[in-house]
């Protein structure tokens, strides 16, 4: 890492593909891209996880959702633990009032 500060110092936008600072830099920071992906992943986050997150940063409850949903409290039960996948509305209802992006509730 000490290496890469020093290079970042000298490798600009301008510099060529063919000098050796650029070609060093570009290698080491492949080195490190590979080790933290490999060491250091994180995992998608869950619907469940992040819902639980945005009834954390508000501080509702878990029926207080299901009432703001529109939902029943066994549908919010079966919902945080995965057993059920959210209707259209439902998700529509999630990104809208929870501000859940759609790539997560989709589990994209």
């Amino acid at each position: 890492m000490q290496r890469i500060e020093e290079l970042l110092k000298v490798v600009t936008d301008e510099t060529p593909t063919t000098d050796p600072n650029y070609q060093e830099l570009d290698i080491l920071s492949d080195m490190v891209a590979e080790y933290e992906d490999l060491h250091f992943s994180f995992n998608k986050p869950t619907l469940p996880d992040v819902i639980r997150l945005r009834m954390y940063e508000r501080s509702l409850t878990q029926a207080a959702v299901a009432q703001l949903l529109g939902i029943s409290a066994s549908r919010m039960s079966e919902l945080m633990h995965g057993k059920m996948e959210p209707s259209y509305q439902l998700s529509r209802d999630l990104c809208l009032k929870l501000n859940i992006e759609p790539a997560v509730v989709l589990g994209v």
